[in-house]
């Protein structure tokens, strides 16, 4: 099983990490393919290859093609979402905010899966990025949608450990070098 090999590689300083992988995805109370859809975007979102080769096996065995496609699509537009509309809301002059942003996101609005799923998708890889325009875009259509607070935690939950243990296992490859 691929999430014991990504368990095993982590150091034994960062033991809580390895807990707490094993914990977010091996006890979570999330719907098989909003689970699976939230691991897959956020291990493409936390840059760390040998997170995703380990993790993308596994999430691609329980995600239905569309929901596989729809996971790295939610990556995808959220990478340069996060980054259009984080830098929209640190910029001192509010008119940016009045510029039509003219990036093209007809994903959002067809993502070939359940909108709920997307959104949490999207949610988790915004944490990441730490884009808090984002997180509240989400978070909004999500609460609106009848999505509960502890659902949301989860998937930023296990958007927090997969990039914890992308940056610490990317840190120990490279001080073995």
């Amino acid at each position: 099983m691929a999430l014991d090999e990504l368990k095993s590689a982590i150091p034994d300083f960062a033991k809580d990490l390895k807990l707490n992988l094993g914990s977010v995805i091996g006890n979570s109370e999330l719907p098989q393919q909003q689970l699976w859809g939230t691991v897959l975007a956020c291990a493409i979102a936390s840059r760390s290859p040998k997170v995703l080769r380990e993790l993308e096996p596994e999430a691609k065995a329980n995600l239905s093609a569309e929901a596989y496609t729809a996971a790295k699509s939610a990556a995808a537009i959220m990478a340069m979402n996060n980054v259009f509309y984080r830098t929209r809301h640190l910029l001192s002059d509010p008119e940016y905010g009045n510029l039509r942003a003219g990036l093209r996101m007809n994903v959002i609005g067809k993502p070939g899966v359940e909108k709920v799923d997307f959104e949490l998708w999207s949610l988790a890889v915004s944490a990441i990025n730490g884009c808090g325009q984002c997180l509240d875009s989400h978070e909004q259509v999500l609460r609106k949608a009848g999505v509960d607070r502890e659902t949301i935690q989860e998937a930023v939950k296990i958007a927090s450990v997969i990039q914890a243990v992308g940056v610490t296992l990317e840190a120990e490859a490279v001080l073995a070098e």
